[in-house]
């Protein structure tokens, strides 16, 4: 998934049908170009037959969709970033900076947050309850229906976002070099079905190794060649600081200010958790870690490297600019979207250098294979193991190993058939990918609805979710439509025009305001709505509907969550009060979590009495299920007990 950051603004221009192609650009392609673009495609597809080949005899679920828990920290930690660095988002980034300056730089703030809180509450809580698929644990804390829906969206999301994934960055580079369109999605769809469909998500998982150095090396080597051509990188923060480049720290606290301090270090933080705390393709490079320290390590890797990532983009924003103050756009340039302009800045700083435009058009590659490859093996493991195996408990091992394999397959034809459906579809390709984003923010409120708050049932967590879907569609496409029918009403200074994610350029039809002008108002000015707020007003719109209804329909008085799928956040602020105010809530069966070492627990339990927790409870041990049940209501985790 081309998340990175979080979805994928692609312009206008971009999507234009328009495939006018450079005729300086076309000769700077070269014969080795293509070559390093083929080396791409030809390593990543033996990768994925070798692992095909290796795994041969091991034909098991575990095997081919979570590589038998085998994989270690750092592998884990280079797949989750190339996961979401899709093509969109490396070209977006430095869009972004070119256009708008530094401030896209402080999301980096975002990281640490967004990172923390999945290392110790998500993954603990998915990797200890043994699952396979994100949505297997909804079932385990509400219901049947609230994991089907939660599949079904999931579902939808990723399908629309794979094709436009694909065929969005191909079109970009037809533009700019010429390299035939669809050649380029054929090359990429098939190379990827195939690795993915044979090698499962071990061959995925070491595939996206491969393509994160590609990507690396690509982006360094447009920042070294490009800050040479303009004297260093030193005259480079020069020149972007008397330009206005430089962005300080603006702590404007409203809301619909496209990028501030707050809007980025904070409404990015619930961007994160939506990629790297409850997606399914994240969530199963966790579980394939070979414990869940390692899972836990993975996700803090993760943080330098998108330190790293975030400011070479950045810092190749800002050579484009200097290098095109120094050598101003042909007219013709000057009219085409930032992803264009960008593959323009590296055709005329790479060109005469054989080799390194087919070595940067390989990094585009790569972030496209890397998103594409976790999309078909996510959506293979939800459909097999949230559709299908509910449905046929007794199919085998082999039978449903065989099953996941096809429907790779199946998901990678999918793939191309949207990338189709996405060239005849123009300006309504901008709405296919904000989807992406409507559908994570909600998602992220369903998860966070059942651990952090034990009071929630199913019928809460159904409800909510619809109207978080209906939240996030609603502001979502009214921005959208608004932008779009409206010539005349120009949206704040650095407003938001089109909803994207994370490190890709939100597609802005923003201009200098003039003082005359004044600022949209009522539902106008609710559309402006920063994007990065999206996730965090939509995630909260599920949890406040969601709570209100579990309240409404009696929350699950006497009958408390299982204890491993909650996180006692508000369980411990309710032992603060009185016993008899406790006693009244509805959410009387939650869970708090007691590390009790293994030899010590029978110190604990005296006479069929819990004692040393602030009160006596008479408990049920079940140590099969990893607690005891205390008859208040309270359920005590063992973490490491055998009694």
């Amino acid at each position: 998934m081309g998340i990175r950051e979080f979805s994928s603004g692609v312009s206008p221009s971009t999507i234009a049908p328009s495939t006018a192609t450079s005729p300086k650009a076309l000769s700077h392609f070269t014969l080795v170009d293509y070559g390093v673009c083929a080396l791409l495609l030809v390593s990543s597809l033996a990768i994925g037959l070798f692992y095909a080949r290796r795994g041969r005899g091991q034909n098991t679920v575990r095997q081919f969709l979570l590589a038998n828990r085998s994989m270690g920290s750092l592998p884990v930690a280079l797949s989750l970033l190339a996961t979401f660095q899709s093509a969109v988002a490396l070209l977006g980034v430095p869009g972004e900076i070119y256009r708008s300056g530094t401030e896209y730089w402080f999301l980096g703030c975002s990281y640490f947050l967004g990172l923390l809180v999945p290392a110790h509450i998500f993954i603990p809580i998915f990797y200890r309850l043994n699952i396979s698929s994100a949505y297997e644990y909804l079932e385990l804390r509400f219901s049947k229906a609230v994991r089907l829906c939660g599949t079904l969206t999931f579902i939808f999301q990723m399908v629309i976002y794979m094709g436009v994934v694909l065929y969005a960055p191909a079109l970009a580079l037809n533009a700019v070099t010429g390299l035939d369109l669809w050649g380029s999605v054929l090359a990429l769809g098939i190379v990827c079905t195939v690795y993915t469909s044979l090698g499962g998500l071990k061959a995925v998982i070491w595939t996206d190794v491969f393509q994160t150095v590609v990507m690396f090396l690509g982006q360094l080597a447009v920042v070294i060649v490009g800050a040479a051509k303009v004297g260093g990188l030193g005259r480079v923060w020069d020149v972007a600081s008397q330009h206005d480049r430089i962005s300080g720290i603006d702590l404007n606290p409203d809301p619909f200010v496209r990028h501030t301090f707050w809007t980025l270090a904070f409404g990015g933080v619930f961007m994160m958790l939506s990629l790297y705390g409850v997606n399914q393709a994240q969530v199963q490079r966790y579980l394939s870690s070979r414990s869940e320290k390692t899972a836990i390590l993975s996700c803090y890797a993760v943080f330098p490297c998108q330190q790293v990532t975030l400011c070479i983009g950045c810092l190749i924003g800002l050579v484009m600019f200097v290098y095109y103050l120094d050598n101003p756009l042909a007219p013709e340039q000057t009219e085409v979207s930032s992803d264009q302009m960008v593959l323009y800045f590296v055709m005329d700083i790479l060109g005469e250098l054989p080799g390194l435009p087919g070595l940067f058009v390989a990094c585009l590659f790569s972030g496209s294979l890397s998103t594409i490859s976790s999309a078909f093996n996510s959506l293979a493991t939800v459909t097999i193991e949230d559709l299908i195996r509910p449905h046929f408990p007794e199919i085998s091992e082999n039978r449903a190993t065989f099953i996941s394999k096809v429907l790779a397959v199946v998901y990678g034809l999918v793939c191309l058939g949207m990338a189709y459906i996405s060239s005849l579809m123009g300006p309504v390709l901008q709405a296919a990918i904000s989807i992406f984003g409507m559908v994570g923010g909600p998602l992220l409120g369903l998860f966070c609805l059942g651990i952090f708050f034990p009071c929630a049932n199913s019928t809460g967590a159904v409800v909510g979710l619809l109207a978080g879907l209906i939240m996030a569609f609603w502001i979502g496409i009214g921005s959208m439509v608004s932008s779009m029918t409206s010539s005349t009403m120009v949206p704040p200074h650095n407003g938001t025009g089109f909803f994207s994610y994370r490190n890709t350029t939100v597609v802005t039809m923003t201009t200098v305001m003039p003082s005359a002008v004044s600022r949209p108002t009522g539902l106008q000015r609710f559309y402006n709505l920063s994007y990065l707020w999206y996730s965090a007003h939509n995630s909260t719109t599920v949890i406040i509907v969601g709570l209100l209804v579990s309240l409404l329909t009696g929350g699950t008085r006497g009958q408390p969550p299982n204890p491993r799928t909650v996180y006692p956040v508000l369980p411990r602020l309710f032992s603060l009060l009185p016993i008899s105010c406790r006693n009244r809530l509805p959410c009387q069966g939650y869970s708090q979590d007691v590390s009790y070492e293994t030899d010590k627990i029978a110190e604990k339990i005296s006479n069929g009495k819990l004692t040393g927790c602030g009160e006596e409870e008479v408990v049920v041990v079940v140590p099969e299920q990893g607690y005891i049940q205390g008859d208040h209501g309270h359920a005590f985790v063992l973490q490491e007990t055998s009694l």
